[in-house]
């Protein structure tokens, strides 16, 4: 494989074609005077606000169409798969109108492991979930006051444990779930690959929306697929049954640890982030 060069102003070539971003700060007092700031927060609530009255509105009418007291034989409505793809399809469109105001994350596992990568400030991690969670509410609300006959009947979308599968297959599951997506947004907005395939940026959106996808494939009849605390705190809150709340640590403690673990393994192995910095600090000290 060729080595990837850069030409400078004088003919000399470099070792790679593209240059990192400085890490965040961990607090910028600077952003709280700036309109983009706002307006980011801003995109972030809305976009999980339409997120959740999509695919709550998708569950509740899956399950509306399958009930068997409405004369219908089981194999009525969307499925499955067609849950999968209204979670999937929302954070393609969504993250593709949100990318280049936000960054698109929508969902508080991803803003936490690309705080952990030092990618955004704590200030803006913070108020993110918060906008986040407070979206996803809204969402839900919505949904309840447009189809409240239904809404309770039809479990309100809230994410539960199923029976049969223990505490710890579910926990499981809502990590490596979550470790498939947030890896997915490391390597789609990767800055090397940025840097060499001009369409990367537009294509991001894809992958993700694409791993969305795929992990609803396999997780729904195990948890219904959390991977995104806002999607299952705001359908908990509104829907606010006892076996919803007490289920709902593992979709926070979940997703954090597989956005944990996502950050360290792009970060530190694939990027060997610790092995430059090392480097470069021993070159600085040579000098």
């Amino acid at each position: 494989m060729a080595k990837d060069i850069e030409v400078g102003g004088q003919g000399e070539f470099h070792p790679k074609d593209y240059h990192d971003p400085p890490p965040a700060p961990l607090i910028d007092a600077e952003e709280f005077t700036q309109w983009s700031f706002y307006r980011a927060i801003i995109a972030e609530f809305i976009a999980t606000l339409l997120f959740l009255y999509i695919t709550v509105l998708t569950v509740i009418g899956y399950k509306s169409q399958t009930d068997p007291k409405n004369g219908d034989d089981g194999c009525g409505g969307v499925g499955i798969l067609g849950i999968a793809w209204a979670f999937g399809g929302m954070i393609f469109i969504l993250v593709y109108c949100t990318a280049g105001i936000s960054g698109g994350h929508i969902n508080p596992a991803v803003t936490f492991g690309l705080f952990l990568a030092r990618k955004v400030s704590l200030v803006r991690a913070i108020l993110y979930m918060a906008a986040q969670c407070l979206g996803a509410i809204c969402g839900c609300g919505l949904v309840k006051a447009f189809q409240k006959s239904y809404y309770t009947r039809y479990g309100g979308g809230a994410n539960e444990l199923a029976d049969g599968y223990s505490t710890g297959t579910g926990l499981g599951a809502e990590i490596i779930g979550t470790f498939v997506l947030v890896y997915t947004v490391f390597s789609a907005t990767d800055p090397k690959r940025n840097a060499r395939d001009s369409h990367v940026p537009v294509l991001a959106p894809l992958p993700i929306g694409f791993a969305v996808f795929m992990v609803h494939l396999a997780t729904i009849p195990v948890t219904g697929t959390g991977i995104n605390p806002a999607r299952s705190f705001g359908a908990a809150v509104i829907y606010n049954k006892d076996k919803a709340w007490d289920d709902q640590w593992i979709f926070w403690v979940g997703p954090f640890i597989g956005a944990a673990i996502a950050a360290v393994y792009y970060q530190f192995v694939l990027r060997a982030s610790a092995v430059k910095a090392l480097g470069s600090f021993r070159s600085s000290s040579n000098i």
